[in-house]
């Protein structure tokens, strides 16, 4: 019995790819198919065999297959070039292979898209780019300009992108690109009672273009395009020429996710989350919605809430992955350990090949070991080189491991891709570290401009006026004028404690961290005050803030060695002097149980 494709497109359509590319071993080496078939069937072949292998991630044998095939379309265009009938490709429901081609002429540009998606899948984006182009922008399906637009922008081509994104939204003309509609009677409107269901035919293919693919509107957003330009993109309210399935009006919601994306990609964060906060509202329990707001806070240092959302978040659907790296970083920040280390491993059961896991590992042993940590963050940028938080995670270990320089160039790629404020920070960071200070300064104002509005940026250039004792006066009000524009700021109140501090105005860094002290329970303020306090030799008063600060949070390690110092000060001991025997027993300990957390 000879090995029929029909056998392998019925593996194909219900997963089995495995069976299916062992069954395509027989029909490509079969001598009546070498022998006898056409060219036609031995790239249909090929094409079916590719398609197993894509669905097994076995890429770069799928891409050989479909080079191959690709050679067989050749060759059946030269013989059919004075044949005027056209061709029209059909899918299926194998949502794991790039697309089927059973039961219908092969077409050239599937396989070039297949070839395609092989590259991206081997992140040899560069040859992806030169594939895709190759096929005619008025053959290109939906997923395919979606594919271009995100090429072009990897590839740095934005205006090229912004047109492929644009061409993904724009309803000003609808091609039924792979349906058995006549082109020459379409007229705007569908009869579904014209289309044959028996061809495998799928709707989507209707349509080059739809203005819900969310992801171009983000990126258009934060291509710089405004929300006015990208809403003219869309249909009117009007019904008329309007798809069957298009109930719901956009007016409703989709121009508001559009305005805050482009608020939050000009870092306009306050405009941003009221259209997140009327959005939530109206979808309630949303997880986009939840997690756009979760991910904005952080970045604008809302840690709390941030936390809150994504808390409610995990609530929701505790087997959610996206933007769990940046509520592993929060949780290290505020030295939750236990609750970091069940984070990372619930993620690490889910889905241990996403860059958000190997973050959320990274911020995991920061506090034990900063190499393993950087390790970590730099595994997560060889699975997606374009994710953020792995930029950023990685410039502060190397600011942690005093290489400031790699830092700088770590926090740069992150703002490549998208300019917000923590790398504006660590730049500021990074250059004051290397006694740039008219780098740091350029970039602090950089980033004033940018958010004029954002007291997180007045802070930022505040603080690289304070790094010189010139400067200190007109970093004093850089603080003040950002505690005007946010009182309830406490890294600014924190910062001008600091300030008096330093110019010996120690009643003046009391007097104001007691005054938001009464009204923030942060554990970060007493430890200030203790600090403070201790420096004074109020030794009582320092006792008592590291102890709130402890209460506020158990795991604080900021406090509890504030504390352990203070408590060799009270007995009269040098609180620099290490305890060697305590402290190795105590690392020992550490570390095997770190160990058996992580195994």
């Amino acid at each position: 019995m000879e090995v029929s494709k029909d056998h392998i497109a019925t593996l194909l359509d219900n997963g089995l790819f495995g069976s299916a590319q062992m069954l395509g071993c027989f029909l490509v080496t079969s001598p009546v198919t070498n022998s006898e078939a056409s060219p036609y069937l031995k790239a249909e072949n090929l094409v079916l065999q590719g398609d197993a292998l894509y669905g097994e991630k076995e890429f770069r044998r799928a891409l050989n297959m479909y080079k191959q095939a690709l050679q067989h379309c050749k060759f059946i265009s030269k013989q059919s070039m004075n044949n005027s009938r056209s061709s029209f490709s059909t899918s299926s429901s194998r949502s794991s292979s790039p697309s089927s081609m059973n039961g219908s002429p092969i077409n050239e540009n599937e396989v070039k898209f297949k070839i395609t998606l092989c590259h991206c899948a081997l992140n040899e984006n560069r040859a992806a780019l030169v594939e895709i182009e190759g096929i005619p922008p008025k053959a290109r399906t939906l997923r395919m300009n979606l594919t271009l637009g995100k090429l072009y922008r990897i590839s740095r081509h934005n205006r090229s992108a912004i047109a492929c994104y644009k061409d993904c939204l724009s309803t000003a003309s609808y091609a039924p690109v792979y349906c058995s509609v006549p082109v020459s009677s379409y007229d705007g409107k569908i009869d579904f009672s014209e289309v044959k269901l028996d061809t495998h035919f799928s709707f989507v293919h209707f349509c080059r273009n739809c203005p819900y693919v969310l992801e171009a509107v983000t990126a258009l957003a934060e291509l710089g395009v405004s929300s006015k330009e990208i809403l003219s993109l869309f249909p009117q309210t009007s019904n008329r020429g309007r798809l069957p399935f298009d109930h719901l009006d956009p007016a409703r919601w989709l121009h508001r996710y559009v305005e805050a994306q482009c608020c939050i990609a000009s870092s306009d964060y306050k405009g941003g989350l009221d259209h997140l906060a009327e959005l939530l509202q109206q979808f309630p329990n949303n997880v986009h919605i939840l997690l756009e707001i979760a991910k904005v806070e952080a970045i604008i240092g809302r840690h709390d809430e941030a936390i809150m959302n994504f808390e409610k978040i995990r609530a929701i659907d505790p087997y959610i992955v996206t933007y769990m790296d940046e509520y592993a970083m929060l949780l290290k920040q505020k030295s939750d350990i236990s609750k970091l280390n069940k984070l990372v491993q619930d993620l690490l059961n889910l889905d241990h090949t996403r860059a958000e896991v190997y973050v959320a590992l990274s911020a995991l042993w920061e506090r034990k070991d900063d190499r393993k940590a950087l390790s970590y963050a730099e595994r997560s940028l060889r699975i997606d080189d374009r994710h953020i938080s792995g930029h950023i995670m990685k410039g502060n270990l190397y600011l942690s491991l005093n290489r400031p320089d790699a830092a700088v160039t770590a926090f740069r790629a992150a703002q490549e891709l998208r300019s917000d404020l923590r790398s504006y920070q660590g730049l500021v960071r990074s250059y004051l570290a290397l006694a740039k200070n008219k780098e740091a300064l350029f970039t602090a104002r950089e980033a004033m401009k940018i958010m004029p509005q954002s007291a997180k940026a007045l802070k930022l250039v505040g603080d690289v006026h304070a790094s010189s004792s010139s400067g200190r006066e007109k970093a004093r009000k850089f603080y003040e004028s950002a505690l005007r524009l946010e009182p309830g700021f406490l890294g600014a109140a924190l910062a001008l404690a600091e300030l008096h501090v330093v110019d010996g105005r120690h009643k003046d860094a009391v007097s104001l961290l007691e005054r938001y002290v009464k009204d923030w329970a942060d554990d970060s303020l007493h430890i200030k005050l203790a600090q403070v306090f201790a420096a004074t030799n109020m030794l009582s008063e320092a006792l008592t803030h590291y102890q709130a600060a402890l209460r506020i949070n158990p795991q604080n390690e900021a406090a509890k060695k504030g504390l352990e110092r203070l408590e060799k000060q009270m007995k009269g001991m040098d609180p620099d002097a290490p305890d060697e025997e305590d402290d190795n027993e105590a690392e020992d300990a550490e570390g095997d149980q770190e160990e058996a957390e992580m195994l």
